[in-house]
Parts: C-alpha cells; structure tokens; sequence
C-alpha cells in the first residue's frame, strides 16, 4: 500500500509545479522537481514491489474497418494465451462484438503476480499488415487496434462517492451463462464529474457485473488523474515538442513475412504465428530493459 503521506506530498508537489507563477522562481522550481522526482520514485518502488498488482486491459478496433476488429479479436487472444502461459487468470468484461468474429471493443482483467508491470508496455497503437481474406486482388492492407493496459486501482487509491454514481440494471446480451438473457443482469455505472460510463455484462450475476465495472471505473480514474498530473506539470514542454506526445504506433504485425517489429526497441522477430499465440516473453523482456 503506498503510504498516505508519500502520496500527499507527492500530490501536493505535484499542484505546486502545476502553477505557471513557478517559472519565475528558478530556485523554488529545481527544489520542487528534485523533491517531485524523488517522491515519484518512491512510489513507483511502492508500486513495482506489489507482487499481485493486477491489471485491467482495453483493446479497440481502431482504422481499417472489419480487418481492425478481426485484429483487435487476434489481440486479445494473444493476451489471454500469455496470460495463461504465465499462470495467471483472464476474465472478460465487456466486449462488442462482430458479424464476423472481430472485436470493436474488448476490456477484460488479468490477475497475477506481477501482471502488470510485465503488460504496462504493451500500451500504444499496433498495427497489423496483411492481405484480407475478402481482398480478391491480392493486396496488402493496414489496420490498428489501440490497448490501453490500467493497473487495477484499489479503493485507498481512487475514492468514489456513491452520490457520484448512477447505476443502471440492463437486459444481457451477453454469453455470460446459458439462462444470461431471461434477466436483467448487465450493469452500466456513470461517474457523473468526470461523465465516464463502464459497462459490464459478462457476468453470471448483477453483483459480479457491478465489481468488475466499479474496478474498471477506478482503474481509468487513476489513469485520468495521473493523466492530468502529468498534463499540468508537462503543459510548456508539450508545446515545445508538439505531435511527440501523441499516441505513436509501437508495433507493426506484418503477416506475409510472418514478422512482428517493436519500434521502440528497433527489433524484428520472424516468429509472428507463435507471438500470437501468446509468446511474448523476449519481447517483454526487452521492454522491460528500457527506460521509458
């Protein structure tokens, strides 16, 4: 548990370099930054030292249509496949599904040891290129699918007031049991300051719906706040470097050379069946070495 007062200083640190009347105090600033740094640093050994920290994980469809959400679907099986390699349990959210088997949208749980600090890298844009089924001229396509990998946050993290919520009871759709459609089991929660909405429905009870939409709400929460630290504290340098803050694509699935390229770490592997089926090791690894 990261201790409360580590955390109101480094939130009270945070707010003091927030404010632009700082800049006209070189001295008070370097002092601030050195004391920021250092509490961020502990809290991120508080938080790497949590051996079940696990980890809530969204994947989307993003640009190319039908072959997007086929990839988003391919991509979330490759996460399960790792997950189970590494012992670690999976359980499904909320999903949207296509006509064609693919995912719009997939948000699910992984909860394991060290879950999260081996996926949080996995954040970012892939891309995948390869000849559609559908493609009758034989030529190459480029899709993306965004994942979004949250650490679950627990309740001393991220306090909700229930006067925050709405909570709505709605009909399943979902395969979360044979008898799922005949009651009204899926539940969707509205943070109403900040207007986020969670929607889960793939559970066998109302009750298991409504946990596991209140941690994926806290997790997305922590990472909005976190967020918004970063965006104050960043705020001058952001427009100094322009478009560098921007999502980038971080991985490039390349199925006729049966390649995978992680940009970041400027590597190839020509092993792409087996990385999709869930050999991600090498390449979490190599992540892992990297200073982000």
């Amino acid at each position: 548990m990261i201790p409360q007062d580590t955390q109101k200083e480094y939130e009270e640190t945070s707010k003091q370099l927030s404010d632009p009347a700082i800049y006209s105090d070189p001295a008070k600033y370097t002092r601030l930054s050195r004391r920021y740094a250092e509490l961020k640093k502990q809290l991120a050994a508080v938080s790497e030292s949590r051996p079940s920290q696990n980890v809530i994980m969204e994947i989307r469809a993003g640009a190319g249509g039908e072959e997007a959400a086929l990839f988003a679907a391919e991509l979330f099986r490759m996460y399960s496949r790792y997950a189970e390699k590494q012992g670690f349990e999976t359980g499904l959210i909320e999903r949207h599904s296509t006509d064609l088997g693919g995912y719009r949208e997939a948000v699910f749980e992984i909860r394991g040891k060290d879950a999260y600090n081996k996926l949080r890298h996995e954040s970012g844009v892939h891309r995948i290129q390869r000849i559609p089924a559908t493609e009758k001229s034989g030529r190459i396509h480029t899709s993306t699918a965004s994942v979004a990998v949250l650490p679950e946050a627990s309740e001393v993290e991220i306090k909700i007031e229930q006067k925050d919520l709405r909570i709505d009871v709605l009909r399943s759709s979902g395969p979360g049991g044979q008898y799922v459609n005949k009651r009204e089991s899926a539940v969707r929660i509205t943070h109403l300051p900040t207007k986020l909405i969670v929607t889960c429905q793939e559970g066998r009870t109302q009750q298991q719906n409504r946990e596991k939409a209140m941690a994926v709400l806290r997790a997305r929460l922590l990472a909005k706040k976190q967020e918004e630290e970063a965006g104050k504290r960043g705020a001058e340098r952001r427009k100094q470097i322009g478009a560098g803050m921007r999502a980038e694509k971080i991985r490039t699935y390349n199925f006729p050379q049966n390649r995978l390229t992680d940009h970041r770490l400027q590597k190839s592997w020509h092993n792409l069946d087996r990385i999709l089926d869930g050999d991600l090791g090498p390449i979490i690894k190599g992540l892992a070495s990297l200073s982000f």
